[in-house]
């Protein structure tokens, strides 16, 4: 098991910046992959980012690629998801998610955060 609790979130200008941070706890956090999956109003669960799990490898979402960087820190049990120059269309419920495999589907992932909302708006 994974328990993973995500604060921050927040009401962002159109080209401005936001860290998100999940941290986790329970199973050994170097022995999962992290993602990061989004929730628009009337939309499906989008796929955002995905880090291997020492953190070597990452992939995007081409509608973020450029703008959004994940990371983790192991010894922290921490992921992150830096997201520069934020626009309207990012605005959404993020999801950590944590899983066995590396993919970027997200009902493939084992278990999420609560999620939270972050709102791109002037």
């Amino acid at each position: 098991q994974v328990q993973l609790v995500e604060p921050g979130g927040g009401l962002v200008q159109p080209g401005g910046s936001l860290r998100l941070s999940c941290a986790a706890s329970g199973r050994t956090f170097s022995t999962v992959v992290m993602g990061w999956v989004r929730q628009a109003p009337g939309k499906e669960r989008e796929f955002v980012a995905r880090i291997s799990r020492n953190g070597g490898s990452t992939y995007y979402a081409d509608s973020v690629k450029g703008r959004f960087t994940i990371s983790r820190d192991n010894a922290k049990n921490t992921v992150y998801l830096q997201m520069n120059s934020l626009k309207p269309e990012d605005t959404a419920v993020y999801y950590c998610a944590a899983g066995n495999v590396i993919t970027t589907i997200p009902s493939l992932y084992m278990y999420w955060g609560q999620g939270t909302q972050v709102t791109v708006s002037s």
